[in-house]
């Protein structure tokens, strides 16, 4: 008989690079799913391996395998000090994201290191990764594969959002779950800030002093992939080879950068929720106060803003659940979400 209560620990790194969060959870099937958030925390990266991760799609293919093997055995050690710390005894698996190293579904290629067997072996856990490949060879962006979790956990919401280094949006429409990246988000505005030698813009406060450029900011809203159909996906690249030379080619101080591109991101994040009456929002950029603020001024919708466990950890807590239902056989990616060309039960599990 399946089992009907696993306890999980969710590991997740997201191209804003604020750190590695690992949450302890707790997920049970009564007719429907539920989940506990039990311990969580995010542990930040070392100077080098934020340098590592931040230029990862510049290495080379033999630069790339070395870095997968080393960031594998930090990874490890960073799970089994969290396990010691919280004194964790029942496990049923890991579930880790890993770490994007490069994403162009367009050329059939998605690549997260940190994904190999030996962090089984490192840990002596079952492990359940490698979530976006499978869904890549079927046709699929790869991305996002969070929905499955939304549609299963928080169905209670017209949509759920999240703002991380990307936002994106996760629905239903037709009685079909739908999802994609919507704009770059923490992935711009700490770009910019960290020129001043600062993680992120504190509460938007640097934005708050700027004026907004009205001619970047419709450069900025005409650019061909919001025109686009969903599904569709965004990676560093494009935003290093299309956001970045737009902006810098306006020489704008700071604040006026980064309120233009805060107007940017609180427009196109409207137009997703314009019909829609409450919108859970999660994510580190949820404590930009400038950005809420904006977002509000332009929807109807009402923006529900949960506790700080789930804003900072509702993608370790929906990976740790991708990989409950990889365990069980059953689909945790969606063809209606990636544009695969089925449903299906993604991912690699290592004993």
């Amino acid at each position: 008989m399946m089992k009907k209560n696993y306890n999980i620990i969710g590991v997740m790194s997201g191209t804003s690079l604020d750190g590695l969060d690992l949450a302890y959870l707790n997920f049970s099937l009564n007719g429907e799913w539920t989940y506990k958030i039990i311990k969580a925390e995010t542990v930040s990266y070392s100077v080098d391996w934020l340098e590592n991760l931040t230029n990862l799609i510049n290495f080379s293919p033999e630069k790339l395998a070395v870095l997968d093997k080393e960031y594998t055995v930090y990874l490890s050690e960073i799970i089994l000090k969290f396990i010691l710390k919280h004194q964790l005894k029942n496990i049923d698996a890991v579930c880790s994201h890993g770490h994007t190293a490069l994403h162009k579904p367009q050329n059939g290629v998605t690549y997260q290191i940190g994904n190999l067997p030996e962090l089984a072996t490192l840990l002596k856990k079952t492990v359940v990764c490698n979530f976006r490949v499978q869904d890549v060879k079927f046709g699929g962006q790869g991305a996002p594969l969070v929905p499955i979790g939304d549609l299963l956990l928080f169905n209670n919401f017209n949509a759920c959002i999240n703002l991380g280094g990307f936002s994106n949006i996760s629905k239903t429409v037709n009685n079909q779950r739908i999802a994609f990246d919507i704009c770059p988000v923490n992935i711009i505005l700490n770009h910019y800030v960290s020129r001043i030698g600062l993680k992120y813009d504190n509460k938007g406060a640097i934005a708050l002093k700027g004026s907004i450029n009205q001619s970047l900011l419709l450069e900025l809203n005409q650019l061909e992939f919001y025109l686009k159909p969903h599904p569709k996906s965004l990676g560093l690249e494009w935003v290093k080879e299309i956001i970045f030379p737009i902006i810098d080619s306006y020489c704008l101080k700071l604040e006026d950068i980064l309120c233009t591109v805060v107007e940017h991101i609180a427009y196109q994040i409207s137009l997703q929720i314009k019909s829609l009456t409450t919108v859970l929002f999660t994510g580190g950029g949820v404590y930009n106060s400038f950005l809420m603020a904006r977002i509000k001024h332009f929807t109807t919708a009402e923006i529900i803003i949960p506790d700080n466990k789930l804003i900072e950890f509702k993608e370790a807590l929906i990976f740790g659940f991708l990989g409950v239902l990889k365990l069980r056989n059953e689909n945790n990616c969606l063809a209606s979400v990636t544009g695969a060309v089925k449903n299906h039960s993604s991912g690699n599990i290592f004993y």
